[in-house]
């Protein structure tokens, strides 16, 4: 009983693939019997500099010594960002549950790291941290990814579908009594990349995406690419995108505004395929990460979708801070030895309570 009227008090961090920034988040979590309710009480985004963002982008072509090296003096960032977060807003906290930053995902080789090392983080802020929540699953045999969808069950499950947007676009839904999710494609990873060609970091609202039209080839190329035939568990990782996706995009001769088009309505078909293979009744799907913010792609994709699907924008805080509301979850149920990796998602060998606790020393 004591457990079901516990109230959790939690900071959750998020640095995406996107590489827009760091999302702190700090919200209650309270149980009641069989679900939860959840509140968002206070949030921030810190915007990575230049520098940083080419640092953070570089990191995979590091040697071992260096990455671990800068695995720790991230750790040691984020904490620093945490305590300043606490101090400024005067909170009480449990724990800290940090994603980290993923390097490296490939999940077939058995490898995936996050830096951002959970000691350096548990001392520089003085609180109790729990992170490193994709390695026990790669190492029970599953893709270590999706994760989020253990939150979209028990936190947003009125919705047939949840969708991010964020730099992959991924999905998570229950079939056959089971939850499932994968990554569909790239997104905002594929939009920011074209975009920096003018120096721009994004596309606002996809108005330049809107004033183009469609590179037939540069469509045809995208759909056909291997990974959409593969069946899911399936995740991407930006190793996936740079080897395989840049190169068909800088094969191409043409202007920025048509290779927005054209990739936008790329990620379009290939969302609608994933929602459309699945029958239910009058669906709904809830759409989240920077993508929301796209007026462009979101019409594209309800075109895509026939109309005959309820898309739901929510607020600007569920759109901007859900992972890392739901990395704080997922470390509530880590601390609580709940389930919070689903084998029917990441198709592990069974479902785990992952994540790895630290306290501050």
């Amino acid at each position: 009983m004591a457990i079901a009227q516990k109230t959790y008090k939690v900071i959750g961090l998020m640095s995406g693939t996107s590489l827009d920034g760091l999302d702190i988040i700090y919200c209650h979590f309270k149980k009641n019997i069989d679900t939860w309710d959840f509140s968002i009480e206070k949030t921030e985004s810190i915007d990575y500099t230049s520098h940083f963002k080419e640092k953070l982008k570089k990191t995979v072509h590091l040697e071992a010594s260096k990455l671990i090296a800068y695995h720790n003096q991230y750790g040691t960032w984020l904490g620093e960002q945490v305590k300043n977060f606490i101090n400024t807003n005067k909170v009480k906290v449990d724990f800290v549950s940090s994603h980290g930053h993923t390097v490296f995902h490939q999940p077939q080789i058995g490898l995936t790291y996050q830096i951002g090392s959970g000691q350096h983080l548990a001392n520089a802020c003085k609180q109790k941290v729990i992170c490193d929540f994709r390695t026990n699953d790669v190492a029970l045999g599953g893709q270590g990814a999706p994760l989020v969808p253990i939150g979209d069950q028990l936190l947003f499950g009125d919705y047939d579908f949840c969708l991010n947007l964020g730099g992959i676009s991924n999905i998570s839904f229950n079939h056959q009594e089971e939850r499932v999710a994968y990554d569909i494609s790239p997104a905002n990873m594929l939009l920011n990349y074209i975009c920096k060609k003018i120096n721009l970091e994004y596309d606002e609202g996809g108005k330049l995406a809107a004033s183009g039209s469609i590179n037939t080839q540069l469509l045809d190329q995208l759909d056909k690419l291997a990974y959409y035939k593969l069946p899911y568990p399936k995740s991407l990782g930006f190793e996936w995108f740079r080897d395989i996706v840049i190169p068909i995009i800088e094969d191409i001769d043409d202007s920025v505004i048509n290779l927005l088009h054209t990739s936008a309505y790329h990620i379009a078909t290939q969302i609608a395929n994933a929602i459309k293979n699945i029958k239910k009744k009058n669906p709904s799907v809830l759409i989240t990460g920077g993508g929301a913010k796209n007026n462009f792609l979101i019409k594209v994709l309800k075109q895509k979708l026939d109309n005959q699907v309820s898309v739901v924008i929510p607020s600007i805080e569920i759109i901007d801070f859900k992972e890392a509301l739901i990395f704080g979850f997922m470390g509530v149920l880590r601390d609580q030895n709940e389930i919070n990796c689903l084998q029917s998602v990441t198709g592990a060998t069974k479902d785990s309570s992952s994540g790895v606790i630290y306290k501050p020393s």
